[in-house]
């Protein structure tokens, strides 16, 4: 098929026969799926392994992606297993190298055809190249190149390479192996992405070269290209992993050194990165003045200042009391005004520019610390308190916790628990009610209730909560209040019982208040030992509502509780029951092929006395 030179089987005779007798196509298929197998084979049509070796336990060699990898292959008991240091293979997965690997192999070693001649080694290739003359073997490359777009890939960026070297670099040439880079047929899925990724930034290491070559200016307009090429690209890659923005950040870097060596006009790189900041969707020259402050220089920095002042000018103060509408829309120049006054070091200036979007109660947060770190502790309360009265609920923890801590520095406790009530309140769950418990019993204050009576006034709360919700869900349906509707239940009173180990007192919250599934399951969990009939009873109620599922997941989460319920029967001496409850679950389900197998093969591997 190719030239891989995969000629060591005499060294391990064992290992090959053991290998010609155990590794198959269908194995191949079995571990790696049908996409994985066909992208495989691909990668095997394509010559895209070499050398392959057989080794004592299997085979090694190398696949060619987007760069070489590493790749095994071995059949333990019956199974194909294998490693390979591409970010699927390091996940796990029986990747489309091992299954390139694996088919090379098979299609050279054991060839259907007996007649077929050995394959050539990759010495014997070596050989026949070494004996072309070089228009020849140039002509042979340039042919290969025309086929496989990665060996075309490679041979741009080895000339581009090769003229930084020799002085006489043509950013054509650059330009054109960046190009080829981001080429895209289509969509590049997940499986593919890290070739992609790895053919990028091979390209963005030419422009490494440009700089190291002191050729300042030609990499800044490099940088600037691949940039403007990996953010159109974007969009048609699953960037699941975060690498185009990890490209993006190296040739952000790359961009500020290498004006750091160009030294490039103050004021054309300020109108220049002015529209990098304000326009780039990606954010990946946001805070560009604090970077750039250095290049850029008075001169630099006066001319974005000006662009961007005469651009503030349009943008309306937005306020709690008028509206978000288009708030968002304006976060760029806020952001580079917020930059200009951090490098003023003006702090009043900063807080001016903050001001003018106070439209999240996270707003208020961001100036009363800037307050704080200019020793204004003062007005960082100020500020503190009217984000508060601003957003009274859904205020957040960070911003009352930041009040809160204030109060408790100036001996306003009371005012402190009553900021912690307030946002217990708002948002009960598990972390305003630390919240609330830390700041009652923060040493040193002397309060006049103790925690249990903030503690009984805590979960009163909880239940009128529910009570009220319930009242009026059953207002607006007629009576009914389906338990799928949304509303609070006594999950985060459950939540705190159980984070305080009474298991007891979070069984009655359950009882009266419901809970979550997962908290159902929980409790049931923590029941087993001492009361077995409630944890039965809280098993056969989800493994009901894991069967109306009707999907393969929900019949495998069904058979699982099934499996906690037999032993506990089991334990009470309810073998017979046991059974008789399998056989009805049998009976109402028997039309469900998949929950009937799963059934099966739970009964195959059961003891007798739990045999349904």
């Amino acid at each position: 098929m190719g030239m891989r030179g995969a000629d060591s089987t005499d060294t391990q005779p064992a290992a090959t026969e053991h290998l010609r007798a155990t590794l198959t196509r269908g194995r191949i298929l079995a571990t790696a799926g049908a996409r994985t197998f066909e992208r495989g084979e691909d990668y095997a049509s394509d010559r895209r392994v070499g050398p392959v070796s057989v080794t004592s336990d299997g085979l090694a060699g190398v696949v060619r992606g987007g760069q070489r990898y590493r790749v095994s292959v071995v059949v333990s008991g019956g199974d194909v297993v294998g490693s390979c240091d591409c970010p699927m293979g390091e996940d796990g997965a029986f990747c489309k190298h091992q299954v390139a690997l694996a088919l090379a192999w098979l299609d050279e070693f054991m060839p259907t055809d007996p007649s077929r001649p050995p394959p050539v080694s990759m010495q014997e290739a070596r050989s026949y190249l070494l004996g072309l003359d070089a228009p020849t073997l140039a002509e042979m490359l340039l042919a290969e190149a025309e086929r496989d777009d990665g060996v075309a890939q490679r041979l741009l960026l080895r000339t581009a390479t090769s003229a930084v070297t020799r002085g006489d670099l043509d950013p054509g040439v650059v330009r054109r192996a960046i190009d080829e880079a981001l080429r895209v047929r289509g969509y590049v899925p997940y499986e593919e992405a890290w070739d992609f990724f790895q053919g990028i930034d091979d390209a963005i290491d030419l422009i490494d070269d440009v700089l190291a070559a002191n050729d300042g200016p030609a990499a800044v307009d490099l940088t600037e290209y691949a940039l403007r090429g990996v953010g159109a690209a974007i969009e048609s890659v699953d960037d699941s992993d975060g690498g185009m923005g990890e490209l993006l950040s190296r040739l952000q870097a790359l961009h500020l050194a290498a004006c750091t060596a160009a030294l490039p006009d103050p004021t054309v790189l300020a109108t220049r990165l002015f529209a990098w900041e304000l326009h780039d969707e990606w954010g990946v020259f946001g805070g560009a003045v604090e970077r750039y402050r250095d290049v850029l220089g008075e001169t630099g920095l006066l001319a974005y200042r000006r662009l961007a002042e005469s651009t503030w000018e349009g943008v309306p103060a937005v306020t709690p009391e008028t509206t978000r509408v288009g708030a968002d829309g304006h976060r760029a120049i806020r952001r580079i005004m917020e930059g200009l006054a951090r490098v003023s070091g003006d702090v009043d200036e900063l807080i001016g520019v903050m001001s003018r979007d106070l439209s999240y109660a996270s707003r208020y947060l961001d100036i009363a610390e800037v307050c704080a770190e200019a020793g204004r502790a003062d007005e960082a309360l100020g500020w503190a308190e009217r984000g508060v009265a601003a957003f009274p609920t859904r205020t957040g923890e960070r911003l009352r916790e930041f009040l809160i801590e204030a109060y408790h520095q100036r001996g306003r406790h009371d005012d402190a628990i009553a900021q912690a009530w307030a946002g217990f309140t708002d948002m009960p769950s598990q972390a305003t009610y630390r919240m609330l418990r830390a700041n009652v019993m923060r040493p040193g204050p002397p309060f006049v209730e103790s925690w249990p009576d903030w503690k009984t006034r805590a979960v009163d709360h909880i239940h009128q909560s529910v009570a009220t919700s319930r009242a009026s869900r059953a207002l607006r349906t007629g009576g009914s209040s389906p338990r799928w509707m949304f509303g609070p239940d006594g999950s985060v009173l459950v939540q705190i019982h159980l984070s305080e180990g009474d298991v007891a007192a979070a069984w009655t919250a359950a009882q009266g208040l419901d809970c979550s599934r997962e908290l159902w399951l929980d409790l049931a969990k923590r029941r087993e030992q001492d009361h077995p009939n409630d944890s039965i009873g809280i098993y056969q109620r989800e493994i009901e509502a894991s069967i109306a599922t009707t999907n393969d997941g929900g019949y495998a989460a069904a058979v699982a509780l099934l499996g906690r319920v037999a032993p506990l029967m089991e334990r009470l001496g309810q073998d017979r029951e046991y059974r008789t409850y399998v056989l009805d679950l049998r009976a109402r389900h028997g039309r469900k092929r998949n929950l009937m197998r799963r059934l099966d093969q739970m009964r195959a591997t059961a003891p007798t006395s739990r045999d349904g």
